[in-house]
């Protein structure tokens, strides 16, 4: 059985903000503040979905029961 990783392409401000279910402009405030990992390629910026999944998981808050 072989585990390779399925390649998602990157996403823009667009796909990332919908991605994350947060606004464009919030996308881009969070790059500003460096709390979200991009790929800077020349004058673009893109972000590696695996990225965003790693931003998400590390945000989570577990319950309490």
């Amino acid at each position: 059985m072989s585990t390779t990783k399925t390649h998602r392409p990157p996403l823009d401000f667009k796909g990332a903000a919908e991605y994350l279910g947060r606004s464009e402009r919030w996308v881009r405030r969070a790059v500003a503040e460096r709390r979200l990992t991009y790929l800077k390629m020349g004058k673009f910026v893109a972000f590696d979905p695996d990225d965003l999944d790693a931003y998400i998981e590390a945000n989570k808050v577990e319950a309490v029961d």
